[in-house]
């Protein structure tokens, strides 16, 4: 999600997943992950006020469509429990752990990442993934 709220050179492949999806998931972690990613670009001066603020409310704007499980009670379950291919940092592990729970929800649920960690054990699981 940082590429398409930074507008690097792959932000057009989450924006063509975005706009195809019938229904996005996510932890809710992902909108601090995102604000954050803001918060960092502006301090170290690589986008203007005026730019992040511009992301934060297209970021609002889309998500407001989405679908955000909160990190809770069998998420968090999960995430304390290995994964194929260790090791998973703890936000990794929510995450993954997340997706376990859409699945049981979703059967068909395709994955968006591209951190290769996050891929290669959401593949070990057993999920499809979307093209990054």
């Amino acid at each position: 999600m940082a590429a398409w709220l930074l507008g690097q050179s792959n932000a057009s492949v989450v924006q063509n997943h975005l706009d195809r999806a019938d229904l996005v998931f996510s932890s809710d972690l992902l909108l601090v992950e995102c604000d954050r990613t803001l918060i960092r670009a502006e301090a170290a001066g690589a986008l203007s006020a005026a730019g992040s603020a511009s992301r934060r409310a297209a970021l609002n704007q889309h998500s407001a469509y989405w679908m955000f499980l909160r990190i809770g009670g069998e998420v968090l379950e999960r995430a304390r429990r290995p994964f194929p291919l260790e090791p998973v940092r703890s936000l990794d592990a929510l995450h993954l752990a997340t997706l376990l729970v859409v699945r049981s929800i979703f059967a068909d649920a395709e994955v968006l990442s591209f951190d290769e960690r996050i891929r290669e054990n959401a593949k070990a699981l057993g999920f499809q993934l979307a093209e990054a």
